[in-house]
Parts: structure tokens; sequence; C-alpha cells
């Protein structure tokens, strides 16, 4: 089966785990833990026998590559979601100096233009009032549509009627901007949270069998280690060394 196949299979299983249970990956990387997962899955293999007289449900070592596959889709869909995120949010970095700059701009020059027209220096007025990013994006809008339909004054001080056109589309792009980045900000949330539920569900199973395999063959050194994470190993072998190199070992 697909990981989306696995994800689609497991996925009400796995939003069913309670918050209070999440477990999220913070002392292993998850591609690391995925590759633990699939080694353990096939290492038990032959211990079935062993095993299962000793109590642990073989059903859930038959679901262990359906819970990778699910975690591995959850982890892609998190990714999607948090650089489809970042990459907007560094866009708007990037242009919204501009936009506020051109709305400051039509701004300062509306209000010239129109100084002896109260009607339009009131609508003028009207759009600068407010604050914020959404209020910045339909500023540039509203000042597009009241430039085009009142283009005399304008004209008269040689405003680049140009810039009105641009106004509208810099409105149009900045608001997709906006909304990628607050719309996708609760969906990044979302996806981080069925990662980790994912995270949990496979690692109930992993710790489970584990435990077992730990349990049953304490005095067989050659299966024993195949119930442990070398990637747990390293890490305690490295901070070992990095100890005794600054004389903190007893």
């Amino acid at each position: 089966m697909s990981n989306v196949e696995d994800y689609k299979q497991k996925i009400e299983e796995i939003q069913a785990i309670g918050d209070d249970e999440i477990r999220s990956p913070s002392n292993i990387p998850v591609d690391i833990f995925l590759q633990e997962a699939e080694n353990l899955y096939h290492w038990c293999q032959e211990d079935k026998e062993e095993l299962t007289a000793n109590g642990l449900d073989w059903e859930l070592v038959l679901d262990v590559p359906a819970r990778c596959g699910a975690l591995r889709e959850a982890q892609s869909k998190w990714i999607t979601s948090r650089f489809s995120q970042e990459e907007a949010q560094k866009r708007w970095a990037e242009d919204s100096p501009q936009a506020y700059d051109m709305r400051n701009e039509f701004l300062h020059s509306f209000r010239f233009a129109y100084r002896r027209l109260p009607d339009l220096l009131g609508r003028v007025n009207a759009i600068a009032h407010g604050y914020g990013h959404a209020d910045m994006i339909q500023d540039l809008n509203d000042l597009s549509v009241l430039g085009k339909d009142n283009p005399e004054p304008l004209e008269r001080i040689n405003f680049d009627m140009t810039l009105l056109d641009k106004a509208a589309d810099m409105a149009d792009r900045m608001s997709d901007l906006l909304g990628v980045t607050t719309v996708e900000r609760a969906d990044s949330s979302e996806s981080i949270k069925i990662r980790n539920k994912a995270y949990t569900h496979l690692r109930y199973a992993i710790d489970e069998i584990r435990a077992f395999g730990l349990y049953v063959f304490w005095r067989d050194e050659a299966r024993y280690k195949g119930y442990t994470s070398e990637y747990n190993r390293k890490r305690r072998s490295k901070r070992d060394k990095e100890e005794d190199t600054l004389g903190f070992s007893a």
C-alpha cells in the first residue's frame, strides 16, 4: 500500500488520539525513527513465536507498515504546509514595504491633487482611515478606483496614471500573500498536530514491540540488540566520549 493509502486508512485512528496523549519526535528525527521502525518490523519476524508466547499481540506488529506509511504522509503534508507558509512570509517581507510606500505616495499625491475638491478629499481621508495589512491592501485598491474615476486633477499634477493599474495589481498580489500567511498558519498548526499524532500512533507500537523484545531476550545479546535504538546508542556513545574528554566521567 502507498503512503497516501496508509494515511487514508489510519487517519481516523490517528485523529482519535487525545491531545493529552500526543508525543512529538523531539529526541529523534522522523526519518530516522521511521527507518528504525521498519528495521524493527523485519527484525522481529523470526522471533514471532517467542514474542507472542510472552503476550505480544502480533496484530500490532502487522500494523507497523501502515503506521509508518501514515507517518511518512503526515510528515510530507506538514513539510509542504510549512514551506508554503514560509515562502509566502518571505515574499510578504520583501514586497510589503513597497506596497506600504505606494499607498503612502498615493495618499500624498491624491490629497494634493484633490485639495480644492472637498468631496474627493473627504473620500481620500476616509480611505486613509484605518490600519493594518488588510487595510493597506484595501486602500491600494480603493485609491486605484478613485483615481481612475477622477483622473483630471491627477493629470494636472503630472501624476503617473499607469500607477493606478499597478496599485490594483499590487493589491491583488498582496491579498493573496496575506491570505496564505494567515490561513496556512492554521493549516500548518493542524498539520504538525496530525504529524505528531501519527508519530504517537507509530511510537506506541514500536515501544511495545521493543519492550517485549528486551524482556524476552534479556540474556541473548545478539537478539537483544535488535530491539534497541541504534540512534540512541550512538547518541549515548557520543555523549560518553565527550564527557570522557572533558573529564566528567566517573
